[in-house]
């Protein structure tokens, strides 16, 4: 990074791109002062600032590396940036100072992505992202009736920016990308044509600079910066992850789905340490145990199972009820986080209360990893689990570490995913062990092996349904996280909203193309169609399962590619098209590896779909043979069974993707 002294100011520039451009008239740093107001209730967040002060430092002294900022000559230095590599350091000697803007330059025809996972956008200009990890909401729609219904009811409803994982960083058409190494609240706001504007809440250590000469390159970059997942275990490649909450029954349910034909390669049991009743619906009993009254002799069946090369995968979150039998035992060792009178801090996570564990503790954090994950989970025979709830940290509770929640809530789900992955590698299970997580923010990747896309409403809504877990995956993936699925057939049913066939099978459409494909049966199972209820639903979902198996030698080969270079196996199709810039603001199509293009139907009753086609290549539609040549969109049938899928010309696996229309 090149930094150069100017008549009335100064500039920064990256391999040639100027990212900041500094003048007394148009000045690039804003420093100031707010007071916030933030509520929580049940993971959703009512966030309210109050801006006392916010002063442009115009003034800018130059010496060498180091630039000094003031609001005019002659007045105190506010902040001081350092630059050193591809990092700016900042240092503000007004310790008052608790909310910065910093203004990065932007192009007219400029496209931004990135901000974590985001589900509603995945081009994010035009647009404001404040980064807050939270419960994304219901309906995410504020035009809707079930997010209405749902902000009356819980204050649940959401917005389009709301998300289980934010991160602070962006990528740019530019081919640069932006970190600010922060955990506080912060903004993204890149609604102006001439910049893009960054808002923190506190004074970062650092922003960081990332370039390359393609996108590929950048991503890599960033991939090895964030850090990059594990090959996936060679279980997953055995067909899908089935989803049941049936206590005992869902054993035998799954020998009847197996007998349909479904190629089954994992039984997710998230019941496995029971149930409580609740208005929401059918909850867990938060006490990371196996339950022997739903599941009686569960071990002895865990085993069985794997006889017949099928793990068994559960639940687990960081938080433990007080009615359970871990709670006595953090209890009184001193491992959940305090209220204001030094007392365990109860949260209410909706008609039962529990302790928080508090992991900047590092006592509990490896009590947790051993004795709850260790002990009742991996050496019980678990070989993955769903990790839930890493966006709940409560931002009024007092820490072992010392520093204000609201500076560690965003950092949660870090620890929530280092604390999984220490148990897992405790057991030599690294690569084997396959935990989910939706929660997230940077330095996830490091932990977190695999994405999930949280909880979709069972429906084809725009901000909230199947549509979303694309754009989810295709953010998060530019960011280092190589994998990525979601709930088949979505999670939340509100309100008289519930699931169709049509949603399972387009649902499972997708999935076929994805890392791993998995089952929910959802928040209200009874109210919901499950995919061993209708004759159809199943003997469809068994031939998506066998398209995925089918892909196996594909999936090995991204598998490989992301743990070496980290690039997603979902990607965006101008990581490989870049110089189509028709391109760029696609987020309902996706590559699946640099030679499958999918683009899935996403709206109910459609039973063609219109894919834009990247130029340069010719494309093969899988169903029919007919190749098309790309730069230009073009109309398929697309009727159930026949999600619109291409392979591109000449690549090395032809006769495999080929096959994909003979399944």
């Amino acid at each position: 990074m090149l930094l150069e002294k100017t008549a009335n100011g100064f500039s920064l520039s990256l391999d040639g791109r100027t990212v900041l451009s500094h003048t007394a008239d148009t000045p690039a740093i804003f420093a100031g002062r707010g007071e916030e107001r933030m509520d929580m209730y049940c993971g959703n967040f009512d966030i309210e600032d109050y801006v006392i002060e916010r002063v442009a430092l115009a003034h800018a002294e130059v010496e060498g590396d180091t630039i000094h900022l003031s609001s005019a000559p002659g007045q105190p230095v506010r902040l001081v940036l350092t630059v050193g590599g591809d990092s700016l350091r900042l240092h503000a000697p007004d310790t008052s100072i608790n909310r910065l803007w910093v203004r990065t330059v932007a192009e007219k025809d400029e496209h931004v992505w990135g901000g974590g996972e985001q589900m509603s956008y995945f081009d994010l200009r035009g647009r404001r992202f404040p980064l807050w990890t939270s419960e994304p909401g219901v309906g995410r729609d504020k035009t809707t009736e079930i997010t209405f219904k749902s902000d009356v009811s819980g204050k649940a409803g959401g917005d389009y920016y709301n998300t289980n994982y934010p991160q602070p960083t962006y990528v740019s058409s530019r081919r640069y990308a932006l970190h600010v190494d922060t955990t506080a609240y912060a903004v993204f706001d890149f609604r102006r044509e001439a910049f893009h504007e960054v808002e923190i809440w506190a004074v970062p250590e650092r922003i960081e600079f990332f370039a390359a000469a393609n996108f590929r390159d950048l991503v890599s970059k960033l991939s090895l910066r964030f850090g990059r997942q594990p090959k996936l275990p060679d279980w997953v490649y055995g067909g899908a992850i089935i989803g049941l909450k049936d206590g005992k029954t869902s054993f035998e349910r799954l020998d009847k789905i197996r007998a349909a034909g479904v190629k089954v390669s994992g039984l997710w049991c998230e019941d496995w340490v029971g149930l409580r009743h609740t208005t929401f619906g059918a909850r867990l009993f938060w006490d990371w145990v196996g339950n022997d009254e739903r599941y009686p002799n569960l071990r002895q069946k865990i085993a069985e199972l794997a006889d017949e090369n099928i793990r068994f995968l559960g639940y687990v979150n960081p938080y433990l009820c007080v009615d359970g039998s871990l709670f006595p035992e953090a209890e009184a060792n001193g491992y959940f986080a305090t209220d204001a009178k030094g007392k365990t801090a109860l949260v209410d996570f909706g008609e039962f209360d529990c302790g928080v564990v508090d992991f900047t503790n590092r006592d509990a954090a490896a009590w947790f990893a051993e004795r709850v994950i260790g002990e009742n989970m991996l050496d019980f025979g678990l070989s993955g689990w769903m990790a839930d709830f890493g966006e709940y940290l409560p931002i009024d509770v007092n820490l072992k570490n010392g520093m204000n929640a609201k500076l560690m809530h965003n950092a949660w789900p870090t620890l929530w995913a280092e604390v999984n992955a220490r148990a897992v590698e405790s057991r030599g299970k690294t690569g084997d062990t396959l935990f989910f997580m939706r929660a997230g923010y940077t330095g996830v990747q490091a932990h977190c092996p695999l994405l999930w896309g949280g909880d979709q409403s069972v429906d084809f809504s725009r901000h909230d349904g199947l549509a979303t877990v694309i754009s989810g995956a295709l953010s998060s993936g530019l960011l280092g996280n190589a994998y990525h699925h979601s709930d088949i057939g979505g999670y939340t049913s509100l309100f008289g909203n519930v699931r169709t066939a049509e949603l399972l099978m387009r649902w499972a459409e997708m999935a076929a193309f994805t890392p791993v494909m998995r089952t929910h049966e959802g928040n209200r199972p009874r109210d919901n169609l499950q995919i061993d209820q209708d004759a159809a639903v199943l003997a469809h979902f068994a031939r998506m399962t066998a398209i995925y198996v089918h892909l196996t030698p594909y999936l090995r080969a991204l598998s490989a590619e992301a743990a070496e270079t980290g690039l997603p196996v979902q990607r965006p199709l101008f990581l490989h098209h870049e110089d189509d810039r028709a391109t760029y603001a696609i987020q309902d199509a996706y590559l699946y590896g640099a030679d499958l293009l999918v683009a899935p139907v996403w709206r109910a009753g459609e039973t063609e779909r219109m894919v834009y086609l990247p130029k340069g290549e010719r494309w093969v539609h899988v169903w029919t043979g007919v190749a098309h040549e790309g730069g230009r969109e073009v109309t398929v049938s697309a009727p159930l069974g026949q999600p619109s899928v291409f392979y591109r010309k000449g690549a090395a696996r032809e006769e495999l993707f080929a096959g994909i229309g003979t399944l």
